[in-house]
């Protein structure tokens, strides 16, 4: 079929099912919901099928569901509607929820029900709950729906219960650290958790607060005495905040700032640095317990002769600062001395990588003595020491395990290690020109090619398009798809960890790869992809076309688009 997605924004939902709707042989396109008029050209343009909105904060105009068959992809079970139905999933804490595939007929989330699919909730923020068990149940639902209309099936009959939800109130999001204990003030931050965040007094100053975790008894030792509401530690990112009854570690603020310096959402400990000069750094070691929560954490196990490494960093978003790359290299470093056959670098639990930190590069744009271009540079140039310490490991299997998305130099630091593994569910933005036409480095000149070859290599830099895992699996780019969801790929990939780690023939492929990986160095060392890839990100940066810099701004402060990118809509 001709499908046409029409959504808000591309965001991870959109680009899942134009993934996977592509990979069924449907040709797809798609337009950014501007204005009724451009939805209405984009129709005739395009002709299709079948419009569907994953993504919408706007009615369908009359015009167009009238003519077309147009189906809304709307979170939660059947009958739960209204713009905040996952917020009060969350904030109820309730045990079962789904996603429903509603036929639009000019009323929010009321039309008939052609598909439904459920899934069990677990204790995670909204964010985190929509980027793996909302779009996994979207999937199910949308295909179930498209196989049952190609064969001229009827909807189902359903139940539909739970009626509308009213939006969630400015009240509700509001934190009382003398009235609320450490489960409250997680669940009300879960439930706000991307946006618009949980609303609190933190150091006499009124803010939004995100990736709240909770703070163990050690964490918040000699600190007992502390009133609630106090910062009395900080760690990575976060600062530890006393609640009634405990602690909790908050990992990220949007302080209002004036006019002339727009708001951003940072880390704890840099938006708020001229107070955490004096607190204590309270940092457990990699190998911290499960319940000690830390960015950084390392696990080891198997016998001596078939020992495996497991390395995880979960970054907020997947955005990686000077702070984040400094750590992960430092902690490279440290499991480099460790004696195993297998490391594993298995990212964070929503996201691999997205690279670096458009976030803290903005913010330095309006910092007296820093500018955007010098905090590009660096980051760059961390990001490229991190790459650097993961090809150089030469000494052992490394494996990038992808329990989320990769995108931009998050994609081409998994691609340094010799195996990447993913779950059905992972996408992969493996290019930069997105961004204001990026270059890019990583030194994906010399792992890509490596990879797939110099002509995929080109189509795929130039495509700018999401990749599915199974045409990622075709291409090259990844080398196993373990399990349909995040939640089995764990097991999976430890299990074929463990499995590698003890294969008789492994010093073998060792000594392949260190000759390989020398050869490689005499051929065309390190440093000069490095150089050639740097050389051209500093025009990027530096240079007299803005692109980047507009593009950053635009997507740090979520400006919408004016008008749909050429390589999503194919009508154009």
């Amino acid at each position: 079929m001709r499908i046409l997605l029409l959504c808000h924004a591309f965001n991870s939902l959109s680009q899942r099912l134009h993934t996977v709707l592509r990979e069924a042989g449907h040709e797809v396109s798609v337009e950014l919901d501007i204005a009724d008029v451009v939805t209405e050209q984009a129709v005739r343009d395009w002709a299709p099928d079948l419009v569907l909105a994953p993504f919408l904060k706007r009615r369908i105009p009359e015009s167009v569901w009238r003519c077309v068959p147009c189906w809304i992809v709307h979170p939660g079970p059947p009958g739960d509607g209204g713009p905040n139905a996952l917020d009060w999933a969350v904030w109820r804490a309730v045990p079962e929820w789904g996603v429903t595939v509603l036929q639009a007929d000019g009323d929010y989330d009321a039309g008939p029900v052609l598909a439904h699919a459920s899934f069990k909730m677990r204790a995670a923020t909204k964010a985190s709950l929509y980027r793996h068990e909302v779009i996994g149940a979207a999937v199910q639902a949308v295909q179930e729906a498209v196989q049952r209309w190609q064969a001229g099936q009827p909807a189902p009959e359903v139940l539909r219960s739970g009626g509308w939800q009213v939006p969630f109130t400015a009240a509700q999001r509001q934190v009382d650290w003398h009235r609320h204990t450490s489960a409250d003030v997680l669940r009300i931050g879960r439930a706000a958790d991307s946006a618009p965040g949980a609303c609190a007094v933190l150091l006499n100053e009124t803010m939004r607060l995100f990736d709240l975790h909770p703070a163990t008894h050690a964490a918040l030792a000699g600190h007992e005495a502390a009133a609630p509401g106090s910062v009395v530690a900080c760690r990575g990112p976060a600062v530890l905040v006393r609640t009634m009854d405990g602690g909790v570690w908050v990992g990220a603020v949007r302080r209002t700032m004036s006019p002339e310096t727009p708001s951003l959402k940072l880390a704890a400990t840099l938006a708020l640095a001229e107070h955490c000069v004096d607190l204590p750094e309270v940092t457990p070691g990699l190998q911290a317990s499960a319940d000690e929560w830390r960015e950084l954490r390392y696990e080891e196990w198997g016998p001596a002769s078939a020992r495996v490494g497991w390395l995880s960093f979960d970054f907020l978003d997947g955005a990686m600062g000077l702070r984040q790359c400094m750590q992960l290299r430092d902690a490279l470093r440290e499991v480099r001395q460790r004696d195993t056959r297998v490391l594993v670098l298995a990212g964070g639990a929503d996201f691999f990588s997205n690279g670096i930190h458009l976030h803290e590069i903005e913010y330095a744009a309006h910092q007296p003595g820093d500018s955007a271009a010098d905090a590009s540079w660096h980051n760059i140039q961390a990001m490229n020491d991190v790459t650097h310490e993961v090809l150089t490991l030469d000494d052992r299997i490394t494996i990038s395990a992808l329990r989320g998305n990769a995108g931009a130099g998050g994609c081409f630091l998994a691609l340094a290690t010799d195996l990447v593994w993913a779950h059905k569910g992972v996408v992969l933005n493996p290019h930069y020109k997105n961004m204001g036409n990026l270059y890019g480095s990583e030194y994906w000149t010399y792992t890509l090619p490596r990879r797939v070859g110099a002509q995929r290599a080109k189509a795929i830099t130039q495509g700018r398009l999401p990749i599915g895992t199974a045409e990622a699996l075709r291409l090259g780019l990844i080398d196993q798809v373990l399990g349909a969801e995040a939640r089995a790929f764990d097991s999976l990939a430890r299990a074929a960890a463990e499995t590698l780690a003890a294969q008789p023939g492994l010093s073998a492929r060792l000594a392949a790869k260190q000759a390989q990986r020398a050869g490689d160095e005499v051929h065309k060392p390190l440093a000069t992809y490095r150089e050639e890839e740097l050389s051209q990100m500093h025009r990027n940066f530096y240079g007299f076309d803005p692109s980047y810099h507009v593009a950053r701004h635009h997507f740090v402060h979520r400006k919408p688009h004016a008008w749909t990118p050429r390589h999503l809509a194919l009508h154009r």
